[in-house]
């Protein structure tokens, strides 16, 4: 894999840096923008039409990032959790009604999807077969697929649960860790996940500099 020190990157991303990293194969590009005590890009920038999955694990500040930074552009199955529970009894547990959170996120996500918009999408890394359908749904589009992925470690991420006062299983927080473990070491070693033009990794630092993730207005 061919190493790039360069000063801005590649048209499909456009993220200013003096200390950019960026290795290259094949035309799939990861960008590695962890360590760099906060001192990253202040937005990402991609091509109209492209669609973009946040992953990490929970509690590692996705949700806070697409919040902050996504816009309009942003589809977060943490919105329509929040939609539902403002409508539901108190007193009823969210594992009752989830399977309906998820088909209401996903079904909103078609429609987004079908209308051709830029997404950015949150993924919580476990549901590979969501990465296929956005790598397809870029691929007809003749458009590509990004991944942004925050590696934060286990403390930090059950640290970020306890702050927003809605924890994971045991069970469910060991499936987050072997599957989002497997893409930072996918990532690492050059092998993208299948689809996937590009992958950025963030650290907690990178993430907070994050100010914007857009994408160009189509010429």
């Amino acid at each position: 894999m061919r190493i790039q020190h360069t000063g801005a990157y590649a048209a499909s991303t456009g993220i200013p840096s003096q200390r950019a990293r960026a290795r290259s194969r094949r035309g799939r590009i990861l960008r590695d923008l962890r360590e760099r005590g906060g001192r990253g890009p202040r937005a990402l920038t991609f091509a109209a039409g492209d669609l973009v999955v946040v992953s990490g694990l929970p509690g590692s500040g996705k949700s806070t990032l697409m919040k902050r930074a996504a816009g309009d552009s942003g589809i977060d199955s943490q919105d329509t959790r929040e939609r539902w529970e403002a409508r539901m009894p108190r007193l009823l547990p969210y594992a009752v009604y989830r399977p309906l959170v998820r088909i209401a996120h996903y079904a909103g996500l078609r429609r987004v999807l079908r209308s051709g918009a830029s997404v950015i999408v949150h993924d919580c890394g476990t549901q590979s077969w969501v990465r296929a359908w956005l790598a397809r749904e870029a691929r007809r589009r003749g458009r590509a697929l990004h991944l942004l992925l925050l590696d934060v470690t286990p403390d930090t991420a059950r640290e970020g649960q306890h702050a927003r006062g809605r924890g994971v299983s045991a069970y469910a927080f060991a499936r987050h860790r072997r599957a989002v473990g497997r893409l930072l070491r996918a990532a690492e070693s050059g092998s993208l996940p299948h689809g996937c033009a590009s992958v950025t990794l963030l650290d907690r630092d990178a993430a907070d500099s994050l100010r914007r993730i857009g994408f160009r207005e189509a010429a």
